[in-house]
């Protein structure tokens, strides 16, 4: 998934050729979720940011990114588990610098199965998350 502001004319072919397709963010894109719990349900990896964004952009961001639900609900929809990644040096990107990738094993969430949908999706992120403070000290 890559929010649909990323598709400009430059990079919209670079993304689609690795697989991405448009998310509006903010506006609860029920087709950009059916098609990510689709793609899942059919073996195939679906990548987000928890946070929807990086942590930090340097000194124009002026708040802290909080955890959103959407990844642990498309898991809980497509009954797959969430497999948590941790990466740091993505301050360094313009520079070439070296980015460092972590993943977790997969987080199993059938057990959440019958219940809301936001009381899951809630736990199921916060495992998520707790998980991925874990790996960013390996880092």
């Amino acid at each position: 998934m890559a929010k649909a502001e990323l598709f400009n004319p430059i990079l919209a072919p670079i993304l689609r050729a690795g697989g991405a397709f448009k998310v509006r963010r903010g506006e609860g894109d029920v087709e950009a979720m059916r098609t990510a719990a689709d793609l899942a349900r059919e073996g195939e990896i679906v990548v987000m940011f928890p946070e929807g964004t990086r942590r930090k952009k340097g000194l124009r961001k002026k708040f802290e990114a909080r955890p959103h639900t959407g990844a642990a609900r498309i898991a809980l929809a497509a009954g797959v588990p969430l497999v948590p990644a941790a990466i740091a040096g993505t301050d360094r990107l313009s520079r070439l610098g070296r980015l460092r990738v972590a993943y977790g094993a997969p987080i199993d969430v059938s057990d959440l199965d019958g219940m809301e949908t936001k009381s899951a999706a809630t736990i199921a992120t916060e495992r998520l998350m707790s998980r991925i403070e874990e790996l960013k000290a390996t880092l």
